[in-house]
Formats: C-alpha cells, structure tokens, sequence
C-alpha cells in the first residue's frame, strides 16, 4: 500500500522577500545591490517546511544600487540586457534534506539568457502563524555564482593592474512565503 503525502501551494511574498547582492570594485571594496521585484513558487509537503519544489523570478530591470547611473549601466547590454533577457530565474530539479532545518536545492539557475546547473544550500529560519490567518515559512540561502559564467563579460582593465569588476558575486536570499491563493 502506498501513502501520499499532500502537498501545499506556497507564494513568494515579495513585501517580504529580498534578493541582495555584492561584488568587488576596483579590486579594493565591494558594490553592494538589492533586486526589488521577486515572486515565485514552493511546494511543500503538509509535514514539512522543506520545499519538494521551487520557481523564483527576479525582474532584472529592478537592480538598484544607490547609484542611477550605475543602475542603468547595469540594466544595459554591457551587463543584464534587460531588454532582451528581462527575467532572472531558478527553477529546482531535486530538493535533499540536509537536517530538519536546512536542504540542498539543485536547479537550473538562468541568468542574461544562459542556465546553469546550482545547488543552493537553503535554511529555514523561520515558520508559523501570522495575525491574518496564514501560514508563513521563511529561509535564508547564500551562495556564489562566477558572472562570466553567464555570458556577464564587460569589464575594464585597471591602469594600477586588475579590474574594474570582479567575477565572483556573493548572493544572498531571504524568502518568506505565504499559502498561494
């Protein structure tokens, strides 16, 4: 006799949720970014806060930097080419349970129009109840991703040596979400 365990619809609550950013300038400091406009989709088995499944969608034109003129070259072609492709995605292939609280998520992450393989190591920090009658369940993930490795090429080379903009981009996400409708 098989069981299945019932699965709930959960939305991205983006009031709540924020997709940060850095990366190293003039190989001195680090720019730091944010992307307002995320949404998306978990599955979660009734008995668990780990997701069987996950869909995220960034907006790529809401990069924000503090800088405008920063910003528009980063939405650009140089860089996002948010004309062309104007969604950052992740969509899971395969959700491993590290420990009760924490999970590996293995997805395709497509970033400027190229998708690659990730495996995001994810945490839940949080879950309960909210004052209007939903269920919420938050986590928090950090990881690395090489910018190059989607197609994110522009740079300028440094009179002193080095470059303007480093490979590496150190990504931070804390997601909350809410019951879908």
């Amino acid at each position: 006799m098989s069981t299945t365990t019932q699965v709930r619809r959960y939305a991205i609550d983006p009031a709540h949720t924020a997709a940060h950013f850095s990366v190293r300038h003039l190989m001195i400091s680090k720019v730091r970014g944010t992307f307002g406009k995320i949404s998306g989709s978990l599955e979660l088995p009734a008995d668990s806060a780990i997701p069987a499944s996950v869909a995220v969608t960034i907006d790529a034109a809401s990069i924000e930097t503090r800088e405008p003129q920063r910003d528009t070259h980063l939405r650009s072609a140089d860089f996002l080419d948010v004309e062309n492709f104007p969604e950052l995605k992740f969509t899971s292939t395969a959700v491993r349970p590290v420990d009760a609280a924490t999970f590996e998520v293995t997805g395709n992450l497509e970033i400027h129009g190229t998708a690659r393989p990730a495996t995001i190591k994810v945490e839940v920090s949080g879950q309960g109840p909210d004052p209007w009658g939903n269920y919420r369940v938050a986590y928090e993930a950090a990881f690395k991703i090489s910018r190059k490795d989607f197609g994110l090429v522009w740079n300028q080379a440094l009179e002193a040596g080095g470059v303007a903009v480093g490979d590496e981009i150190d990504i931070t996400l804390d997601v909350e979400a809410v019951p879908a409708a």
